[in-house]
């Protein structure tokens, strides 16, 4: 009978330290368009981009500018806590309706906000895309512009009769070239990146390390301070991950203390990259922190399948989707719940090529 009064008391301590975790989270939001006429995948309704804006100032949410990220990631690796209830806005590929309506909404407020600028629309004047002019204004009203790649290609994409050196050095060209452009049109200087697609390889992380890039990929979740310096994650807005409902959830969400993840195949074996073996379609997560040990209400999502298989074991949680993944881009999404309505999450993205191993159109 004592021992199971003991077991009990320890048991509610751990669950009492788990909902008072220290809450610190840096949430960085990424949109495409902010238009009704684009596609919807990757747009955002002015109407609704307002909503979301609204609902930052009335929450009192710090908006911070993303030149201040790597003073504060270099203090986080140096034990300092991140800024909680802040958020960094970021745009992607520069087009022309951030300038027409996110821009005005933005310098309104006084906030600070980053596109990330693929140049070679913007060099020939594709009318989809900013102006040079353009952004040299905003340049002047708090908006920081960054690297996203020369041409917007898919980088992982090797192609026919390519040697691997050349493959590499076209993908570092890419990026290099994109940045002269930047310094010559805007005078940018600071070193940052956002994948194309948001796909990546472990070899274009360390070219980029190499290069000097803090990078971000298209994974939601809040940036911690174990965080992968050219893989950052962010909270895509676009079509229905933009919803009002769910805005709430990813503005307070928290990275799961001490986190450890990793990916293996169906058969065990560690899996570094997010492409898939050709005969992988059931990639399994694992995730072990301090908050999952006694956790009950853990949850993963996959793609196009909601609510997957999710095992709690050892400290951890154990995630294996339900049917195939897709071929393309697919994610799992982990979250448990952390205690004052918010939650912690991890996202990991998983791609996929055609049976055969073609690559799908896009």
């Amino acid at each position: 009978m004592i021992f199971n009064k003991l077991i009990i008391f320890v048991t509610a301590m751990f669950c009492l330290a788990l909902f008072a975790w220290p809450a610190h989270a840096l949430v960085v939001l990424q949109y495409h368009h902010i238009s009704d006429q684009s596609p919807p995948a990757t747009s955002t309704s002015p109407a609704l981009f307002e909503a979301h804006l609204n609902f930052l100032q009335e929450q009192n949410i710090s908006v911070l500018s993303i030149a201040q990220l790597p003073e504060l990631l270099q203090k986080a690796q140096n034990g300092n806590k991140l800024p909680d209830r802040a958020v960094m806005i970021t745009f992607d590929d520069g087009y022309r309706s951030i300038y027409n309506s996110a821009y005005p909404l933005l310098k309104k407020r006084d906030w600070p906000f980053a596109v990330f600028v693929n140049s070679k629309p913007h060099d020939e004047k594709n009318p989809l895309y900013m102006s040079w002019k353009q952004m040299r204004e905003m340049a002047a009203n708090q908006a920081i512009f960054a690297n996203h790649s020369d041409s917007h290609p898919h980088f992982l994409r090797r192609r026919g009769g390519e040697s691997f050196q050349g493959w590499q050095q076209r993908r570092m060209n890419e990026i290099v070239f994109a940045q002269k452009r930047l310094a010559k049109e805007l005078d940018v200087k600071t070193k940052l990146f956002a994948h194309p697609y948001g796909e990546y390889d472990e070899n274009l992380l360390q070219q980029l390390e190499q290069l000097g890039y803090l990078a971000f990929g298209q994974q939601s979740g809040p940036i911690a301070a174990y965080s992968h310096p050219q893989l950052l994650p962010r909270f895509p807005m676009g079509g229905r991950y933009g919803r009002a409902e769910d805005f709430a959830i990813k503005v307070f969400s928290l990275p799961f203390p001490r986190l450890k993840a990793t990916v293996k195949d169906s058969k065990g074996r560690s899996l570094k990259n997010p492409e898939l073996p050709e005969e992988e379609t059931l990639p399994v997560l694992t995730l072990v922190s301090p908050v999952l040990r006694f956790a009950e209400n853990a949850q993963c999502f996959a793609s196009g399948q909601g609510a997957i298989h999710t095992k709690i074991k050892g400290g951890g949680i154990q995630a294996v989707a339900i049917q195939p993944l897709k071929v393309g881009r697919s994610r799992y999404n982990c979250t448990v719940q952390a205690g004052g309505g918010r939650y912690y999450w991890y996202s990991q993205m998983f791609i996929r090529r055609n049976v055969g191993g073609s690559w799908y159109s896009e």
